[in-house]
């Protein structure tokens, strides 16, 4: 599942065939595709408040967007910790600078590896809204690897169920239901069944 981001991200290249978006074929890293890894990939030289606004600054986007980065420094609550620097802070409160790094910069394509599973639940879910949040206001294409189920479904417009040794997709599941999404509703609890079920969970 990760490798299937990289290949997006083109952070690694095909060894057979090839991936193109929009017509255009994937030949390496692009801001357009937005990666968010499984475990906080910060600059350790720049605090939590450079390291958010890093992109915009790369882009000449900075001046005239600092509310932004305010904006993402309450979302994650960190305003506190803002001259801190990555060595400084816990795993889930870099994880929480990592993901919001990557949001600031609204690209069309976000790749999301597995991004909230350092969180706590309290946080995981505030992250979760946030997510779905920009994804309904910019209508980007958004790809998460999970491995929670509720997370999936309560997130996801399809859920690609894939099975290892070899890596193949088992299933394709369309979620018709809108949002915001109710965790204990009939339906969410229908899918999770079929897709536990799928998984070699079932009752």
């Amino acid at each position: 599942k990760s490798t299937i981001l990289r290949l997006i991200a083109g952070l690694i290249t095909p060894t057979m065939g090839r991936l193109t978006v929009n017509d255009q074929e994937i030949t390496g890293p692009d801001p357009e595709r937005g990666m968010v890894f499984q475990r906080p990939t910060l600059f350790p030289w720049l605090t939590v408040e450079k390291n958010i606004a890093f992109s915009l600054k790369m882009q000449n986007k900075l001046k005239g967007n600092e509310d932004k980065v305010e904006r993402m420094l309450r979302l994650i609550g960190l305003e506190d910790f803002k001259d801190d620097y990555p060595g400084q802070l816990s795993g889930g409160m870099a994880q929480r600078v990592a993901l919001v790094r990557s949001l600031i910069n609204e690209p069309p394509i976000l790749l999301l590896d597995e991004p909230l599973g350092a969180l706590d639940a309290f946080t995981r879910m505030n992250m979760q809204d946030e997510i779905l949040s920009a994804w309904k206001e910019r209508k980007q294409l958004a790809i998460m690897v999970t491995h929670d189920v509720d997370e999936a479904i309560y997130m996801g417009t399809r859920v690609i169920v894939m099975e290892a040794n070899p890596g193949r997709i088992k299933a394709d599941i369309p979620l018709t239901m809108d949002y915001p999404r109710n965790r204990s509703s009939s339906q969410f609890v229908a899918y999770r069944n079929q897709i536990l079920e799928m998984l070699n969970y079932g009752a």
